[in-house]
């Protein structure tokens, strides 16, 4: 028995008066923008460079096909077809399946309160980069002013700056410590910035699209240009293309592949239906479901070409700083000719010194640093790591520093915006369908209430354990809720509402057959994939024992691993129940709801 209503496929009085794009290359761009962010920029890479190079390529193109393109028109489809948000979209599709509108609002919600700090930190970093010299190229003065801080010393200037001056990080979780006002600034900055880019729904977001979606490709090419002409470039693209096949084999590349294009999409939000809501109806989203794929991937591609050739050029410096370190210990320790020692003949001179003067090559081994430019290429990081401390060490040693400081941070800015408005509509859009909430606010007034309760929330993330609790929300707020999200989508639309129904609506509201690859996708492939990825991360988690994270230690110069105490934990499991929960209890409260109703219609009668 099917569960769906028998809804029309020629869209009602209220339809016609729904907001829609001024030009369908709005809803590309704004797409486009949503999906194409900051995972583009810092995951995509760290993966690359995990999992064997250019053969990452391999799994990565194939679940984009047997995954991450259906599911994203399976998105689309169903937002122009319904032309309302997530809520009432599946609401349509089944008044039991509510449920699964409001967990992507309740997840989208979460990801607001901390993605937009990322932006925070973006804006910080832009600001201090118009000093010269940047505040992260040397280490500050201690107290005394007889030396360097003794916490830099230990760490390096762009983790010192990181840790000590943007987040001013507390030894663990438990330490909360007090509200950051400056980072509390910029975060109101990044909030007040989102208001005004959603201030009116479609009206502005499609107009802010162009810039957010147009302009970060501008920089990277600037960045491709610099990078390539970089001493040491050439490494890090050789490390990057040289692909290693054996990695193929590992398990891990493939559900890594499947994660990233799962998630750099951003299915399962609710912010994709909510974006396709306001198309003409007779719109091509098959059309722009390729595009959309193929241009996310690409740029995944086309960043981790910048990035490696960055990342080959601070190896390069790394690798040639280290050998220039040991060259002078060796010449002033031997009293070698200045000159004589070069990186050609280092380890040649070496074996000879030691030969001949064992005893004391033998006190000077210990200081001598084992320099490899493969285990500087090797040092894979990924996220606030890579965005905060590895491409700010790099850019500290260019010159123009703080040219190429202030066109990156801005760039940051601009992908994290673009993902924060598709994330932002998501949200509004099924507030605004509301009659009850839409007839009571204005639009603007729903928009700016989100934003402050997001704000004041917000600010739990500048306080001195904030960056601990960023990394909880990072890590455990999303991953499995979406994935069971868009499982029930998935099933939702083939097996309750019907495939052949909702392909013949699609056909009549297109004018285009829904072909055999998606039917098989949406039907067989895609929810077995999905299935396969939420198990693997279920048992993940239980197998992993104790949950734990990477606390700053002052003390060493670094992090080390700490256990989560209990209510971190309590925290976690109700960040993912809070959503998840959602499916099963609307569903439980309709059934029950539609019961009373006909006890009611069955004692009056």
């Amino acid at each position: 028995m099917r569960l769906g209503n028998n809804a029309s496929s020629r869209p009602g009085p209220e339809e016609k008066a729904r907001e829609q794009w001024d030009h369908p290359l709005q809803f590309v761009f704004a797409c486009i923008s949503y999906a194409v962010g900051l995972g583009n920029v810092w995951r995509f890479p760290y993966l690359c460079q995990m999992y064997g190079g250019g053969s990452f390529l391999v799994p990565y193109l194939i679940m984009l096909i047997v995954e991450g393109m259906p599911l994203l028109y399976l998105e689309l489809a169903v937002g122009q077809r319904m032309r309302q948000g997530s809520i009432g979209a599946w609401r349509t599709i089944s008044p039991y399946l509510g449920g699964v509108g409001v967990a992507s609002v309740v997840v989208s919600f979460f990801l607001g309160m901390y993605y937009n700090v990322v932006n925070t930190w973006g804006f910080w970093y832009l600001f201090h980069s118009f000093q010269d010299p940047l505040p992260w190229s040397v280490c500050p003065l201690n107290g005394n002013r007889t030396g360097y801080d003794e916490e830099c010393e230990k760490a390096s200037s762009t983790q010192y700056f990181w840790y000590r001056k943007t987040l001013n990080i507390s030894p663990s979780i438990q330490e909360s410590g007090a509200v950051q006002w400056e980072p509390a600034l910029c975060l109101v900055l990044a909030w007040m910035m989102v208001y005004l880019c959603i201030l009116r729904g479609p009206e502005t977001t499609g107009k802010v699209a162009y810039i957010t979606a147009l302009v970060p490709y501008g920089v990277l090419i600037i960045y491709l240009v610099r990078g390539l002409t970089l001493h040491g470039a050439t490494n890090g693209l050789l490390y990057m293309f040289t692909p290693k096949v054996e990695e193929l084999a590992n398990p891990r590349a493939w559900i890594n592949a499947a994660t990233q294009v799962f998630f750099s999409l951003g299915l399962g939000f609710g912010s994709l239906i909510a974006l396709a809501s306001y198309n003409e109806p007779s719109n091509n989203c098959q059309r722009h479901t390729i595009v959309v794929s193929l241009i996310n991937s690409a740029t995944s591609i086309f960043a981790s070409v910048v990035t490696f050739s960055i990342y080959g050029f601070k190896a390069t410096f790394n690798y040639e700083d280290c050998l220039n370190k040991v060259i002078l210990l060796l010449t002033n320790s031997f009293d070698l000719e200045d000159g004589f020692l070069t990186a050609s003949n280092l380890e040649q001179v070496k074996g000879y010194l030691a030969s001949t003067y064992p005893s004391k090559y033998s006190e000077v081994f210990p200081l001598l640093e084992n320099c490899s430019l493969e285990s500087e290429l090797d040092t894979a990081v990924q996220g606030t790591g890579l965005a905060f401390i590895v491409y700010t060490e790099a850019i500290k040693s260019m010159d123009v520093s703080q040219l190429w400081s202030v066109l990156y941070f801005f760039m940051l800015l601009l992908l994290g915006v673009g993902s924060m408005l598709g994330n932002m509509m998501g949200i509004l859009t099924p507030l605004t369908d509301s009659e009850v909430i839409s007839s009571h606010l204005p639009k603007e007034a729903i928009s700016g209430l989100l934003c402050l309760v997001n704000c004041a929330i917000g600010l739990l993330f500048t306080m001195e354990a904030g960056s601990y609790w960023f990394d909880i929300f990072n890590d455990y707020a999303a991953t499995l809720s979406l994935l069971l999200i868009v499982l029930v989508e998935a099933i939702a639309v083939c097996y309750v509402y019907g495939l052949r129904r909702f392909g013949a609506e699609l056909e009549a509201m297109t004018g285009r057959a829904l072909n055999w690859y998606w039917k098989v996708m949406w039907a067989f492939v895609s929810p077995l994939l999905i299935i396969s990825l939420f198990l693997f991360y279920l048992a993940d988690y239980i197998l992993s024992g104790t949950l734990q994270y990477q606390a700053w230690d002052a003390t060493q110069g670094q992090l080390v691993t700490k256990d989560y105490p209990a209510y971190a934990l309590a925290i976690i499991g109700l960040l993912v129940a809070s959503s998840t929960m959602c499916i099963p209890l609307v569903a439980l409260g309709t059934f029950v709801m539609h019961q009373c109703t006909k006890g009611d219609g069955a004692s009056k009668a």
